[in-house]
């Protein structure tokens, strides 16, 4: 298999990066940690940077993108609180790596990418793991993919100026919306949780820095 590499303590350091930077930080979480534990994180970054795959930082992936550091996708996907049986929406597909996690959790996960190389890289990350559960697309994430809605969670890995508009409409009664919202110096990480009523009550997680959400209801493109 191509990602088979020099380091052959792949599985020790991924269970280090569990304990280490995941439950010693709050994360508790069983399916969350079980999928963190599971999927190969060094497939998910570049070859000259893999050797840091599970160091608590975030690392770049090209294209002017990061893949989000361990601790964060982890407080994402636990802050999204799936069952087996929801439909996962992940925007900014990046490296592949959050919507391989969704994957370990939940029957299938959508995602979306603004960029055709990276979405490219991630299918060709998924083919070679046997990872068949995740449907990809190119597109404008900042809209979400109406064509597959509702969406019981929807995860944004892209700092948002303001929560978009057409995602709250793609969330299911009780569905949650998991966004950075901000600007270029940082945002509030928010969970967002559509009630039945349509009144969406919003909770502020974590204070974070991702890299902006381009397109028609993100950021414009310079």
């Amino acid at each position: 298999m191509q990602f088979e590499e020099e380091i052959d303590d792949w599985d020790f350091q991924r269970e280090m990066m569990v304990d280490t930077q995941l439950i010693s930080r709050g994360i508790k979480d069983v399916p969350t940690l079980r999928a963190m534990g599971t999927v190969p994180r060094h497939c998910f970054v570049p070859s000259d940077l893999r050797k840091h795959s599970y160091q608590d930082a975030p690392l770049p992936i090209g294209d002017g993108q990061t893949i989000s550091q361990p601790y964060i996708v982890a407080l994402m996907t636990e802050a999204a609180q799936v069952k087996t049986e929801d439909r996962v929406l992940d925007i900014g597909t990046g490296s592949g790596y959050a919507a391989a996690i969704f994957s370990r959790i939940v029957d299938h996960v959508y995602t979306i990418e603004r960029i055709a190389a990276l979405t490219k890289k991630a299918k060709g990350c998924y083919t070679e793991l046997g990872y068949d559960n995740i449907e990809c697309k190119v597109g404008d994430g900042s809209l979400g993919w109406s064509g597959k809605a509702p969406f019981d969670a929807i995860v944004v890995t892209a700092g948002a100026p303001v929560v978009p508009e057409s995602l709250v409409e793609q969330l299911s009664d009780g569905g949650r919306l998991i966004i950075p919202v901000g600007d270029a110096f940082g945002q509030r990480l928010l969970r967002l949780t559509k009630e039945a009523s349509g009144e969406v009550r919003t909770e502020t997680l974590e204070y974070v820095r991702f890299v902006p959400l381009i397109g028609a209801e993100g950021w414009h493109s310079s």
